[in-house]
């Protein structure tokens, strides 16, 4: 069963050898994936806030709840692919992993044109239920309505990762999110700095190099062989695998709907405190992103080991897997927290210089780092 390019046949397989090796070897390249992620994120919030006005950056640092309560249900859903796949590459069931291959992917473009669609029809609505300063409003709409008419990119990417995480494969995704990363950073720094497009451009240049990672993801798997390979010819709609992939994505996807929500009510509450309160606590969100990262990762590298090992009935193994995880997760975050609480003044000054901002987003880091140790059981 190929996974690459050369087609090596055990390539990916995480049923044999050190347990804590072997999770760490592939939630590395996961990490320094997802910090990449994180500079993505974090590109149009610095550019913004350094190069536009205070309102400008509350409206991109602010974005986040919104955009993640639409694509975070069905990423949440493609994640419940990536277990399907994962599964049947553990045990070694070609046509089973070449079925769920294409299956992921054909939800994936459905995924993307539902996405736009209510995108771009509800965030008036949510931002006004936000109750978004009216200061601030006219710059998070046109954000976010840039954002949505390309929110296809993300997604796009976010299923071809899915799907060669679950086959083993978290390097080639590193790779091109770094690409991706520069890109971000150069049109970030072109489009708001030079043209002076504001929150448009930094919306745009996240669309555009994002769409490169995920073109450069689509090509890879098409030359791919064996099984694993990507036939366009081979998109169909098969019943039984889509409620396969969508019956173990679905609590995930509604988990990350719900978080999305409370943090919804929460910026809602943030927002009547007005631009500095949303900028303070915005640039606080930015950077709490990166404390996640090596939790978030070990959460990313587990469904994918536990599943191939179900699938090889190394049962065992994935429980003990598992409980090296949790472990691992609970003492990191921990650290995490600790470390936050007592240094983020000085990061906070990286996005904004205000006094009020500042003092913002303190507070809420002061209240939310304590409790970082609960992260592993939510992510």
């Amino acid at each position: 069963m190929g996974i690459t390019a050369k087609g090596k046949k055990n390539a990916g397989l995480l049923t044999e050898g050190s347990i804590a090796k072997g999770i760490l070897s592939f939630a590395i390249p996961l990490f320094l994936g997802q910090l990449l992620q994180q500079f993505y994120n974090v590109a149009d919030a610095w550019v913004v806030g350094n190069f536009a006005d205070n309102d400008s950056f509350a409206a991109v640092s602010s974005a986040g709840n919104l955009t993640f309560l639409i694509i975070g249900f069905f990423n949440g859903i493609a994640i419940g692919g990536g277990v399907v796949i994962s599964k049947y590459f553990g045990a070694r069931d070609e046509k089973s992993v070449e079925v769920a291959i294409h299956t992921n992917f054909l939800f994936g473009l459905i995924a993307s044109a539902l996405s736009t669609i209510v995108g771009l029809i509800l965030i008036p609505v949510l931002l006004r239920l936000m109750q978004t300063p009216e200061n601030v409003l006219p710059a998070s709409l046109l954000y976010l309505r840039v954002y949505f008419a390309g929110v296809s990119t993300i997604i796009m990417y976010n299923i071809g990762m899915s799907i060669m995480r679950a086959l083993g494969d978290s390097l080639h995704p590193l790779y091109y999110l770094f690409i991706s990363s520069v890109i971000n950073v150069v049109l970030d720094l072109l489009f708001v700095a030079v043209f002076h497009w504001g929150v448009g451009g930094a919306a745009a240049a996240t669309i555009i190099a994002q769409g490169v990672s995920a073109v450069m993801c689509i090509y890879r798997m098409c030359k791919m062989e064996g099984v694993a390979r990507l036939d366009f010819k081979k998109l169909h709609y098969n019943g039984p695998m889509m409620h396969e992939v969508i019956t173990q994505g679905l609590p995930t996807g509604i988990q990350n709907s719900v978080i999305s929500i409370g943090n919804i009510v929460i910026q809602k509450n943030i927002n009547s405190f007005g631009s500095f309160a949303m900028a303070g606590v915005g640039a606080y969100s930015k950077l709490e992103g990166f404390a996640f990262l090596p939790i978030t990762c070990m959460s990313m590298a587990l469904p994918t080991f536990i599943s191939q090992n179900l699938g090889a009935k190394e049962y065992n193994r994935a429980k003990k897997g598992a409980v090296f995880g949790i472990i691992t997760g609970v003492a990191v975050a921990e650290l995490i927290g600790i470390g936050f609480y007592i240094g983020i003044e000085p990061l906070l000054r990286f996005f904004v210089d205000e006094e009020q901002s500042v003092s913002y987003g303190e507070m809420h880091a002061h209240v939310t780092t304590l409790f970082f140790c609960l992260l592993p059981f939510l992510l």
